[in-house]
């Protein structure tokens, strides 16, 4: 808003036109009554306060913008929950991967989430908070769980090929029959987690925690990078296989 200024009187025709040439005397003749008009008006203390309460109610708004921002961000999460829950048991992403991500980036915990047969290829999820998620049959393959708390999940059945698990928390978690090819789980605590039949063909278990893994009965282990001390001979003690390496299987783990 332009702030008013008084103005000068423009004084009478002939002092406001002497000295102007021939040719702007019909211009001066338009702008001389809007020059008184303007002298008028800016004396007018009415319009003082209406310029005023203009700058007020913008202070007003901007006061309200940020008032209801909470409410906005509510509105968001409530919209992202939706997309979520409407897209449950069904196939494809449904803007789930989108959805997701926003919860997470704004902290959002995502405990019990039901993502069961869902298309999520590449969400990137680090730090996540799944605990108690459903990820049982999901195409979930090139995605980001690094320091995620996945503790009684179900990744049941469900394609993480390629996927990093660096820090990722999984006690508890059932990952029977799931395809971990060429993951990496670098640093990953994997207490009293279900792995039977899981397909771990070139992960990367560097650091891995696994002396209380709860069964490993017909789990891939070829070609496993940087094994931890032990775990080889205990796992294929207790039921793991070494299976001919799947063509199809990344040879170089993300994150190693």
């Amino acid at each position: 808003m332009i702030l008013r200024m008084k103005n000068d009187p423009p004084g009478p025709w002939r002092s406001y036109s002497a000295g102007k040439p021939a040719w702007m005397k019909p211009l001066l003749a338009i702008e001389w009554p809007f020059a008184w008009t303007a002298y008028a008006l800016s004396r007018w203390s009415f319009l003082e306060v209406l310029e005023y309460l203009g700058s007020f109610s913008v202070l007003i708004a901007v006061i309200f913008y940020f008032s209801e921002s909470g409410d906005r961000l509510k509105q968001k999460h409530y919209q992202a929950w939706q997309v979520i829950n409407t897209a449950q048991h069904m196939g494809g992403s449904g803007g789930r991967i989108e959805a997701l991500s926003e919860l997470n980036a704004d902290g959002v915990p995502l405990v019990g989430v039901n993502l069961s047969k869902a298309f999520l290829q590449g969400v990137s999820l680090p730090s996540a908070r799944l605990l108690r998620s459903d990820f049982s049959e999901a195409d979930v393959r090139n995605s980001n769980f690094s320091s995620a708390d996945l503790s009684y999940a179900s990744l049941n059945g469900a394609n993480f090929r390629n996927s990093d698990f660096e820090r990722a928390t999984l006690v508890a978690a059932d990952l029977a029959d799931a395809d971990f090819c060429g993951a990496n789980f670098r640093n990953a605590d994997l207490s009293d987690t279900r792995l039977d039949s899981a397909d771990l063909g070139n992960a990367n278990l560097s650091g891995v925690n696994w002396q209380k893994i709860r069964s490993i009965k017909k789990t891939n282990l070829a070609g496993v990078k940087n094994p931890p001390d032990g775990f080889l001979t205990w796992a294929l003690r207790n039921g793991a296989v070494q299976l001919e390496t799947n063509p199809n299987c990344p040879v170089t783990p993300r994150g190693s």
